[in-house]
């Protein structure tokens, strides 16, 4: 069932009851990532799936990650009737996450940040800097091949035609100013002054191959975080809830405290 929070402006996938847990997706792909594992996280909570700014039915928001941060914190404030909420963030969606939880600090009852970071290195940067200019060039159909690598390692790709098919389709979706606006803010980015301001309880997850946010950034997160756990996710990319739920709801299943009989990969 879809919902609209903050002043109508956010359109939201809602399953389940129990404590608000909302998934913020990420930038190379949108809230679809999240439908592997939903069913199983409905079992306990009331799960919340934002399109995020300017993706789907949400509407835009202009003045960088900070507005964007902001426009979820009304998001979640609405959707868990003011009571604090679980947030998870993939990608894209965890540097939002992240940035709301510092910018909100009493949002959140806990936090998982799952291939993100607090900043990108150089290389890193100029990656999204490139994908802005090929994108503003050419369109986006000549990054998709670039997305998907960021995304899925080569060898999953092979493995998975149809998915692929599938995640390449939702990404042409894409809005390009919204993405492009997306990259220049995450290109410019750095909160790593203000990790350790944040208390709320956080699990830092990572693929082991992912390529966007490489395991390194989310090392970083973690020892920057007062109050933050890592966990590798071995074989996985950029969204492992995607490429192997199982593994993935294995792996944030002790700190959310529940149990669950797990859908297979």
């Amino acid at each position: 069932m879809d919902r609209l929070f903050a002043n109508r402006t956010v359109n939201a996938a809602q399953s389940g009851e129990g404590p608000p847990l909302l998934l913020f997706h990420s930038l190379l792909s949108d809230r679809a990532s999240f439908d592997a594992i939903v069913p199983e996280l409905a079992r306990s909570f009331r799960t919340i799936v934002p399109e995020l700014p300017g993706f789907g039915r949400s509407a835009a928001v202009e003045g960088g990650l900070a507005a964007i941060a902001d426009r979820m914190a009304e998001a979640v404030h609405d959707a868990a009737d003011g009571m604090p909420a679980i947030v998870l963030g993939n990608g894209y969606g965890g540097f939002v996450a992240l940035q709301m939880a510092i910018r909100h600090p009493a949002l959140a009852s806990r936090l998982i940040l799952a291939d993100t970071g607090a900043a990108f290195s150089e290389p890193g940067r100029e990656a999204f800097r490139t994908m802005v200019r090929v994108s503003r060039e050419k369109g986006l159909a000549a990054i998709t091949d670039v997305a998907m690598r960021r995304l899925f390692a080569p060898d999953f790709q092979a493995q998975h035609p149809a998915l692929m098919q599938d995640r390449r389709e939702a990404f042409l979706r894409t809005d390009p100013d919204v993405f492009c606006a997306a990259c220049g803010a995450l290109a410019g980015l750095d909160l790593r002054t203000e990790l350790a301001g944040l208390t709320v309880p956080t699990l830092v997850v990572v693929g082991e191959y992912d390529e966007a946010t490489p395991p390194p950034m989310s090392y970083e997160l973690a020892a920057g975080l007062p109050r933050a756990e890592l966990r590798v996710i071995p074989g996985c990319a950029h969204v492992p809830q995607l490429q192997s739920p199982k593994l993935f709801l294995d792996t944030i299943g002790d700190f959310l405290s529940i149990k669950h009989a797990a859908p297979t990969a």
